[in-house]
């Protein structure tokens, strides 16, 4: 429930995981994974993170960054951290769905109605009290949401102008229902993969189509394979930094604190670096990059996601429900 008073993110997951602290950790090392490219959004993160990290620890904590897949996957990074093969992962709010089905209220299409409405949940007690539930149904602590964006729609068949422009196109979706429904809805064919495999499928043309968040689709230079673009704005992402209570639960107070404090401020350097950034990108993609876009109509979308929104309102429990509550209370 996200009821009465509710601790900040950093403070409750240091008292969740406090009894098992040891008094004197000495040195220690992390590594710390993300799935996507170097230059990505993540990346932005994860290296702010390992320098502050290490300035605060006063060296006595050194962070490791593994880019690209180099530890794991994202559909398999939050299993390895429940069972402490891995030390932290930044994985997309989507992918932990099927660890923590909660999740799927921040997938809701349209959920947020602007970048003030995502902030203010995540940065207050909606989020802090989402932080509390995942780490004590799952052992993982999440220690920053970082930077909210869209997800950007890309396609190699035809403009996008109006929603009827969808139908039947093969679009390339994560392993998470509330975006396969939402593309079904849109009138499109919904075709679940797993990020590994969706750069070939975009080249064999399995796919026609995709959305990422705008930064990857520089990164992933899919501009070169993707000639048409769409700022359809249809889900918000965000990608947070996750901990393993193994790696937390080797740390002493201070290191604890110094993790704590990094990766809040990480997270807010994230914020601020991805924001100013969107906008050039967008121009990139569509200048230099060679993509076409188009004026379209979106009251269509905007409908469809409403009906997307509204059934699982109405098929999911009281946990749920009480997230969606709050998450559209705090629009008001």
């Amino acid at each position: 429930m996200f009821e009465g008073k509710l601790l900040p993110i950093l403070a409750s997951a240091a008292i969740a995981a406090a009894p098992a602290q040891n008094a004197w950790a000495g040195n220690v090392t992390i590594n710390l994974g993300y799935a996507a490219a170097e230059g990505s959004s993540y990346s932005v993160l994860a290296d702010k993170f390992e320098e502050l990290a290490e300035e605060y620890s006063g060296g006595t904590i050194d962070v490791r960054v593994r880019c690209c897949g180099q530890l794991m996957g994202e559909d398999e990074a939050f299993k390895a951290m429940q069972l402490g093969t891995i030390d932290m992962h930044i994985i997309t709010g989507n992918n932990i769905s099927p660890h923590f089905p909660l999740m799927d209220a921040f997938v809701l299409p349209y959920i947020f109605e602007d970048k003030n409405h995502a902030y203010k949940v995540l940065e207050g007690e909606v989020g802090a009290g989402f932080s509390d539930q995942l780490h004590a149904a799952t052992n993982v602590h999440l220690l920053t949401f970082g930077f909210v964006g869209d997800r950007d729609f890309y396609n190699a068949r035809n403009p996008i102008t109006k929603m009827e422009d969808m139908a039947g196109l093969k679009v390339r979706v994560p392993k998470n229902q509330v975006m396969i429904d939402t593309f079904a809805e849109f009138g499109a064919a919904p075709i679940p993969l797993p990020w590994a495999d969706t750069p070939t499928a975009l080249q064999t043309g399995t796919v026609e189509g995709a959305d990422n968040g705008t930064s990857f689709i520089k990164s992933q230079k899919f501009y070169e394979i993707m000639p048409h673009f769409t700022v359809l704005e249809h889900f918000s992402y965000f990608s947070p930094l996750f901990a393993s209570d193994r790696i937390m639960n080797k740390l002493d107070g201070t290191q604890r604190d110094a993790v704590l404090r990094a990766a809040r401020d990480a997270g807010l350097y994230q914020k601020e670096e991805m924001g100013s950034r969107v906008a050039g990108i967008r121009a990139f993609l569509t200048g230099e990059g060679g993509m076409q876009t188009a004026e379209f109509e979106r009251s269509g979308f905007l409908a469809a996601g409403q009906r997307v929104q509204d059934r699982y309102a109405a098929e999911k429990g009281d946990d749920f429900k009480t997230l969606l509550a709050a998450i559209r209370a705090a629009a008001d």
